[in-house]
């Protein structure tokens, strides 16, 4: 975790600052509607790359993904440690399939 603490530190160091180049920046001055948009994108990627079965493009479209969140994260304040307690509550739960509503085609 302490590869994303670090990644966190380094987005919310760039959420202030106008950084020429800063591909980080520049996704702070486009605005939410862009930082969701690339989520959406990088969503998207993971899939099509899980799907294609190769792990090396599958581990680089999730990085990719995780860096977008964190901007997600910065942009809209949420601490990083606020998603590490909610994760670490969750993993305290055993048995949570939820059942699913069954649903007939007969009728």
């Amino acid at each position: 975790m302490d590869v994303l603490k670090e990644l966190y530190e380094t987005v919310l160091s760039r959420k202030g600052a106008k950084t020429e180049g800063s591909y980080t920046c520049y996704l702070f001055e486009k605005g939410t509607d862009k930082i969701l948009k690339k989520c959406g994108e990088e969503c998207s990627e993971v899939i099509i790359a899980a799907k294609n079965g190769k792990q090396e493009d599958t581990v680089g479209e999730l990085s990719d993904l995780l860096y977008h969140l964190t901007v997600l994260m910065v942009n809209e304040g949420i601490p990083l440690e606020a998603v590490q307690a909610e994760l670490a509550r969750r993993s305290e739960k055993t048995g949570n399939l939820k059942t699913f509503h069954q649903v007939d085609h007969n009728t």
